[in-house]
């Protein structure tokens, strides 16, 4: 009989499954000049999942690389070590970027490199988070905190595609998305991102995306609250069980993604998608954790 695969429901459980399916993945950090992203990237290497390359300066390889015996590569600034992440990937000797100390736009220019970038011809790039929050069931996945302003219907389909693929990965058979908006309306006139939600919809009844529910717009607490389904009186077959939101623009996202982290103290992991390789992207200012558990999220889904 195949093996019965457990749906991946919290942190803990993704980093036994690395550890049990033996996943170890090549991982090129970018300029990891500050102890955040070196500690994180020691726990990810103690945890076996995966195998730095670091990119930095000649003081860190004395102080940190060879301490602790990483492969190195000398890099004169961030652009430069940017630069040369890239071109590992490009070369297939490594799975996984991770940025370190560096400015977000640094980084984004060498991906995005229309000749030597690892951002493939009419790929949409996009940022996807993964929280565990403390009064939610399970994992709640979100998209765009941080890289699309205001998706146009291309954008936003490969964010829906790309999120469900992601919810698959972590043994979600039919993940449940919800379309977010402040409301259950289509407004046409004031919201006009409402009507590609409609058209969204449709769309997944005819198994585009792949085995998933798709409903919007919802807004937020209907989405998570099934309690709040009742009270409304909503039909919906998300049915306040939501395992992933699609937000309408960045500001939405990034707001959310920033109060569930600041006030609802959630861990969180994120990368991009639709790179070559996925693309670790934390803020300078994300916890050890937060890096260390983007890292688990980057080698399950790295090819």
């Amino acid at each position: 009989m195949p093996e019965e695969r457990k749906t991946i429901n919290d942190f803990k459980l993704l980093i036994h499954l690395l550890k049990e399916r033996k996943i170890c993945k090549r991982t090129v950090v970018v300029w990891p000049e500050e102890s955040h992203t070196q500690e994180a990237v020691c726990k990810a290497v103690h945890d076996g999942f995966i195998e730095p390359i670091l990119v930095c300066s000649k003081q860190t390889m004395e102080d940190y690389a060879k301490k602790n015996a990483f492969q190195c590569i000398i890099a004169e600034s961030p652009e430069d070590a940017a630069r040369k992440a890239v071109e590992l990937i490009r070369r297939g000797e490594a799975d996984i970027v991770m940025k370190g100390f560096l400015n977000t736009d640094v980084l984004l220019r060498a991906i995005l490199d229309k000749e030597v970038g690892i951002l493939p011809k009419d790929t949409v790039l996009t940022h996807i988070t993964v929280a565990k929050l403390h009064e939610y069931p399970k994992l709640l996945f979100f998209t765009d905190a941080a890289v699309i302003p205001a998706p146009n219907d291309k954008q936003r389909r490969a964010q829906v595609q790309y999120i469900v693929d992601l919810c698959h990965a972590f043994e979600i058979e039919c993940p449940k998305i919800a379309l977010i908006h402040c409301s259950e309306k289509v407004d046409e006139r004031h919201f006009p991102y409402t009507v590609s939600y409609r058209a969204l919809k449709a769309e997944s009844e005819t198994g585009a995306f792949g085995k998933c529910t798709i409903d919007g717009p919802l807004d937020l607490i209907t989405s998570c609250s099934v309690e709040a389904m009742k009270i409304k009186q909503i039909n919906s077959p998300i049915n306040g069980e939501t395992d992933a939101l699609i937000f309408p623009d960045i500001e939405a996202g990034n707001l959310f993604y920033k109060t569930v982290t600041l006030f609802c103290h959630a861990k969180t992991a994120a990368i991009l998608q639709g790179t070559m390789a996925p693309v670790v992207l934390p803020s300078r200012g994300d916890t050890i954790e937060s890096k260390y558990y983007s890292l688990a999220l980057a080698s399950l889904i790295s090819k």
